[in-house]
């Protein structure tokens, strides 16, 4: 099958391969955030954890939602230190190094301390990072990619981190069933097993090259030429034609970027690009998917009882949805259909599943039975069928969205605005929802259902389309200040040279 799809699209087997491969790799990095997304909650939930850390049932939300938010605290200030990071020393050793500071984080984090400070601080450790790598890995794979599997390939981080949720809420049910509720290894196997994952990512950096186009953006062009060369296991005419596009392509941004200040982000056209950049990642937040795949099991909890190991269950179930939700959306949905009319219809679908959910849950609340209900089984259907909307919308389109809004010269800074709203409104949910769900029970699902609303009257009266145009059809590069005075200095220069301009300012 690679064989036949390499012939198809020009390209050599042996490429494809390594662009896979770099794919898969350089995509560890979003099962890591997923898998530390959804063990967390389970973790928190187990009494043996409760002991090891020394805090009884009046502490627990509070330990909940420190021992989670604090990590997106630390990832939030990652992705501004990871800039001159990754710009100084490359996408490579940016990822290698993140992976490093997680493994750091997480070995205090599994070690035995009975100190919850040292947890703490391992988790902000951890998240420096997790958030670190969330920013250059989609940055690493688009830049190394070939164009005709770019978008594929690039999909391979969001249905990774589903992938890593899955895992991670597998594994808390089965060390559950086959540890006593006393024995720390109950919890010290998922949290461990991060080491492994981030040594993954870390060690698998070394059998990549670096980034040819960053490479190129230093001046390296030698080794820019070796690393093309590699992963597309090719040096013939089209490859070389390649290098020479990413070179004028380099030299083009480099111009565009000349005599950039930060305040042109906060004018005209480049306001209202950051503003719905930011928006569109808190409303992703919002939506009430995240605070669900990191309490997970406190949901379930609300809406079936606190008998046996049902929650992690049931939570397990829920993350094998997610993945099969997110592959389908992935493989037949993603290019097919506007953004703009998934965003709102999938908001719209979440309120209806959260909203019935509360009104449920607040006529038939769970009984203290481990009986199975009708109202639970209710409960339980609708935050499955909430989970597809929101893998077939407001999970995976909001990275390719946001990446597509900004032209050339604020592309960078643009992104790393929005991606730094998904983890501040991360750390916001995830530190207020335990106390959400212990002083408002079904409320939560209400309020969450509402928000749900808010978002699709925001995606259909805010958001432009995007999908099937091009970066300069959705920038609009001529009508922005600076666009403007790029394209007249470009005009001048081909008037002067005597060739015929081949742009027109309007």
């Amino acid at each position: 099958m690679a064989g036949f799809f390499a012939s198809t699209t020009g390209m050599t087997r042996m490429g494809m391969l390594r662009a896979y491969w770099l794919g898969m790799v350089v995509c560890i990095g979003g099962f890591l955030f997923g898998y530390d997304s959804g063990i967390i909650g389970g973790v928190l939930t187990m009494t043996s954890f409760e002991n090891d850390f020394r805090y009884g049932s009046t502490d627990r939300t509070t330990v909940s939602s420190l021992a989670v938010s604090l990590q997106q605290l630390g990832a939030f200030v990652a992705c501004f230190a990871i800039w001159p990071v990754t710009h100084r020393f490359g996408r490579k050793w940016a990822i290698a190094t993140c992976a490093f500071i997680f493994c750091i984080g997480a070995a205090i984090e599994v070690g035995n301390t009975y100190s919850r400070a040292a947890f703490y601080v391992g988790r902000v450790i951890a998240g420096l990072g997790l958030g670190g790598s969330s920013v250059v890995v989609p940055m690493f794979s688009s830049e190394m990619t070939p164009r005709q599997i770019r978008g594929q390939i690039g999909s391979f981080y969001q249905l990774m981190y589903t992938l890593g949720i899955f895992t991670s809420y597998w594994i808390d049910w089965g060390v559950a069933q086959n540890y006593t509720k006393t024995d720390s290894r109950m919890w010290q196997i998922p949290v461990g097993l991060q080491l492994l994952w981030a040594g993954l990512l870390g060690l698998g950096m070394f059998t990549l090259k670096e980034s040819a186009r960053w490479l190129t953006a230093v001046g390296r062009h030698e080794e820019a030429w070796e690393s093309l060369k590699w992963i597309r296991a090719d040096d013939g005419p089209l490859i070389q034609a390649e290098m020479e596009e990413i070179r004028a392509g380099v030299e083009m941004e480099a111009h565009a970027r000349e005599g950039f200040r930060i305040t042109e982000m906060i004018q005209g056209d480049n306001l209202r690009r950051t503003l719905t950049a930011s928006a569109v990642f808190t409303a992703q937040q919002a939506t009430g998917a995240t605070a669900f795949a990191y309490y997970g099991p406190q949901y379930f909890k609300l809406m079936v009882g606190n008998k046996g190991n049902s929650d992690l269950l049931l939570t397990a179930i829920f993350g094998a949805i997610k993945v099969a939700a997110c592959s389908l959306f992935v493989l037949f949905v993603a290019d097919t259909v506007g953004r703009r009319k998934i965003l709102t219809c999938g908001a719209l679908f979440m309120a209806a599943c959260q909203i019935s959910t509360a009104a449920v849950l607040r006529s038939h609340p769970a009984p203290a039975s481990a009986q199975v209900t009708p109202s639970g089984i209710a409960t339980i259907a609708l935050i499955y069928l909430f989970v597809i909307a929101y893998n077939f919308s407001w999970g995976p389109l909001p990275w390719p969205y946001v990446s597509e809004l900004f032209p050339t010269r604020i592309r960078e800074p643009g992104i790393a605005v929005g991606v730094a709203s998904q983890w501040l409104f991360n750390f916001v949910f995830s530190l207020t929802t335990p106390y959400m769900i212990t002083n408002m029970g079904w409320g939560t699902f209400l309020l969450w259902g509402i928000f749900d609303i808010c978002i699709a009257a925001f995606a259909w009266f805010v958001l432009t389309e995007t999908q099937g145009k091009s970066l300069e059809e959705i920038t609009n590069v001529s009508s922005s200040p600076s666009g403007k005075a790029f394209l007249e200095e470009e005009y001048e220069h081909e008037r002067r040279s005597g060739k015929t301009p081949e742009v027109e300012i309007k």
